[in-house]
């Protein structure tokens, strides 16, 4: 966290483009009072230079308290400097804004990781654990998706279902169509689709689909794999979830997860509505990422435009690696409609390997929104979601007053993002 944000808070941090806000900044400390009535310079840089900067003086109240108004054009990051009185011997103070284009304002970000094992497959902790451990981390959203399992994500589910929290946890499992390279998870589906797999109707209507697109397949896309990857799609759509392709360039028996061939017909076809972007790879097979970029950014040029995840697939939540290193950014409107607004490609992934800093990748407009938002926002977001996970922990560990705790901490990240966004009728447009 910046030091600024550390000793001060500013709201609102997040303005609509194009309007004028009033910015209220408010030492959090004695050391950092701002000294009352003396002439602080408040200088204002739009930092995609859609205007000159402004430069005005004001003077803190007698709480210590800097107010000032200023008008945010477009949609950008702004550049707050806060320069002391002469002679005060300070440094001056920088703060970061961003301003909105009220399609985006309304929304508010959302982290998730749609991707992640339990002790029913082959990960190391309980169901339960694994949730705990996601709100512990920072995340709103998760999903247990075990190898061919549906029912260890409802487990996690009724694991909490006798006390109040914010971490939305999603049915889900990892799909294995059989003798299918390809991976796909389904996320938040009413039902389970590896179960579908044992029954003689999946057998005949891939076989029909697979005579129906055969002609589209061309040398080394085998027309059973393209069906079955179709058909699975297709019943993840039907139980209201979202069917996300994996890893394509994850190297196993000494070659990718899945052909060239059989990747390319997917990308031009789509029967997912989401791309595993980023995916859990370990840091000596990073290089799996950048390819799943650069794949990413050729589809994007051929105007192939693919909505985008980032999940950690992790089969551990205590190995110090992989959880946590990657997860998505969505931009909803509430809890509700997550999925959906993945599914419209307001979500980017996030590359968070240690020491490497975190690196969104999607679409530009929202990763300068989400850079900004990694650095400015996320951290105080995430020390709340940090005491509730351990207190979600705690409750599973049938500690005495955790359920209790975890009501009175209920809400508390809806109510920060309700403090940092400007107060203005067009937030419920």
């Amino acid at each position: 966290m910046q030091p600024e944000n550390r000793y001060y808070d500013i709201a609102p941090r997040i303005v609509l483009a194009d309007s004028q806000a009033s910015i209220v900044v408010r030492p959090l400390f004695d050391h950092c009072r701002f000294a009352a009535g003396q002439p602080y310079t408040i200088q204002h840089f739009p930092m995609d230079g859609a205007a000159l900067a402004n430069t005005i003086t004001v003077r803190p109240d007698k709480a210590g308290r800097i107010r000032f108004r200023s008008t945010f054009p477009g949609e950008q990051e702004h550049w707050i400097r806060v320069t002391p009185p002469a002679g005060a011997n300070a440094p001056p103070l920088d703060f970061r804004l961003f301003s909105l284009r009220s399609d985006m304002f309304a929304r508010r970000p959302l982290k998730a990781d749609f991707h992640l094992h339990s002790n029913c497959s082959d990960g190391r902790e309980s169901p339960a654990y694994v949730a705990a451990a996601c709100r512990r981390l920072g995340l709103d959203f998760m999903a247990v998706t075990d190898h061919h399992q549906y029912e260890p994500s409802l487990a996690a589910i009724a694991a909490f279902a006798g006390v109040e929290h914010d971490l939305r946890i999603f049915p889900g499992e990892e799909v294995h169509p059989p003798e299918v390279p390809v991976h796909l998870v389904n996320c938040g589906g009413a039902f389970s689709v590896n179960a579908l797999f044992k029954t003689a109707k999946y057998r005949r209507e891939v076989e029909r689909l697979a005579a129906e697109i055969a002609a589209t397949c061309g040398p080394g896309v085998n027309p059973h794999h393209a069906a079955a990857c179709v058909w699975s799609c297709r019943k993840i759509d039907e139980g209201g979830g979202l069917p996300i392709y994996c890893h394509p360039h994850w190297i196993t028996n000494c070659a990718y997860n899945v052909s060239a061939s059989l990747n390319e017909w997917l990308f031009q076809r789509r029967p997912f509505a989401a791309f595993e972007l980023i995916g859990g790879y370990h840091r000596h097979e990073l290089e799996s990422n950048q390819l799943q970029v650069a794949w990413y950014d050729e589809q994007r040029a051929a105007g192939r435009s693919t909505p985008v995840v980032g999940a950690s697939d992790s089969h551990g939540c205590e190995r110090g690696e992989l959880f946590g290193w990657y997860y998505t950014i969505a931009f909803a409107h509430s809890a509700d409609d997550v999925l959906e607004s993945v599914r419209q490609g307001l979500a980017v992934a996030v590359e968070a390997v240690p020491g490497d800093g975190a690196r969104p990748h999607g679409p530009y407009r929202l990763v300068k929104y989400a850079l900004f938002l990694l650095r400015e926002i996320l951290p105080a977001h995430d020390e709340l979601c940090a005491e509730e996970g351990r207190l979600m922990l705690a409750y599973l560990a049938q500690e005495p007053g955790a359920a209790e705790s975890l009501v009175r901490l209920n809400g508390r990240c809806a109510r920060l993002y309700e403090r940092l966004w400007q107060a203005t009728s067009a937030s419920a447009a």
